[in-house]
């Protein structure tokens, strides 16, 4: 058999909102053979294992039969789940945030370059068309600024964790990646209005050079919203994540033009993008040798690092005003 047309046996660890869009995806994937799926909930893992065509099984054997897994149990299990498959050889994928602590990050990191195992982290927005086509256009000058904004109404699911871990931590990747690095100063502000954690958040962080970003989060808002905004010293490029739209204003032009035909994606491949397959895709061939690994360890260690500060000065503030 051809190395192109090598398959990953892959296993899926927790089947819950996100686990089971991963479950069906993964079974009609190209790369990949979905051997099975385990979670702690029987009912959910009959119905998981009715719906996407593969069998519900315990840990231990699963894990005797694949090669790789993801985990998408919630992010209490994170560390645990993947200590255990990389502990077994495998190699994982793991959605964000890549574990609780830094420590448990730390862990993970160290294990898998010490079984010489993949380790991938969900950050699923370094796999849209819009980013691509963001980091696609042409240079136009420093990036100066950046305004990410994530709202959405208020749903029951990823309520374990605050709204920066659920939804914030996608920017924070998004724009140090822009960046190019960690920010040098971080200040938040947000509220707990729905559940024991913090449900909208506000970040401001300050990047060497004098760079800067504002960041809201919130999963109580009024309404659904996904923006990015890049400012820069030749222009400006604003990207709307539900509109699948684009438009970049550089310097002499007098209209905004539309970045996508001619940079990296074009509007027929944009609506058509499906970023979780991609996502899995490049998880399949960083495992099969076939590709780098797209968002390593070190990358979500870095947004959980930030993460965590954002947190942080959200609490501080709290404290104060009290």
């Amino acid at each position: 058999m051809s190395q192109s047309a090598r398959r990953l046996a892959v296993g899926i660890l927790g089947v819950g909102h996100f686990g089971r869009f991963h479950a069906l995806k993964a079974a009609a994937a190209p790369r990949l053979d979905l051997i099975g799926l385990h979670d702690p909930d029987p009912e959910r893992a009959a119905a998981i294992a009715a719906e996407s065509g593969a069998p519900a099984m315990d840990l231990d054997a699963l894990l005797g039969g694949v090669e790789a897994v993801i985990v998408a149990a919630p992010t209490r299990f994170h560390h645990g789940l993947a200590r255990t498959a990389l502990r077994a050889g495998k190699h994982v994928f793991v959605e964000k945030p890549i574990a609780a602590t830094l420590e448990q990050a730390d862990d993970l990191i160290e294990l898998a370059a010490t079984r010489r195992r993949v380790l991938q982290i969900g950050h699923i927005e370094r796999f849209s068309a819009a980013f691509r086509a963001v980091m696609n256009a042409p240079a136009g000058g420093r990036r100066l600024s950046f305004e990410a904004t994530r709202v959405a109404p208020f749903r029951p699911r990823s309520l374990d964790v605050s709204v920066v871990l659920d939804l914030m931590i996608h920017d924070l990747d998004l724009v140090m990646e822009l960046a190019g690095g960690e920010p040098e100063e971080v200040e938040a502000v947000g509220a707990a209005v729905a559940t024991e954690h913090p449900d909208f958040a506000v970040a401001r962080l300050r990047f060497p050079g004098g760079r800067a970003a504002h960041i809201t989060a919130s999963r109580v808002s009024v309404t659904m919203d996904r923006r990015l905004r890049v400012l820069g010293t030749e222009g400006e490029m604003a990207v709307d994540f539900l509109a699948r739209s684009l438009a970049i204003l550089r310097r002499g032009g007098a209209e905004p033009t539309s970045a996508m035909p001619g940079h990296g994606v074009d509007r027929d491949t944009w609506m058509d993008h499906d970023s979780l397959e991609y996502e899995q895709a490049a998880f399949a061939a960083a495992c099969l040798g076939e590709g780098p690994v797209v968002v390593d360890g070190a990358a979500g260690r870095r947004a959980l690092k930030v993460a965590l500060a954002v947190e942080a000065s959200i609490a501080a503030h709290l404290l104060a005003a009290n």
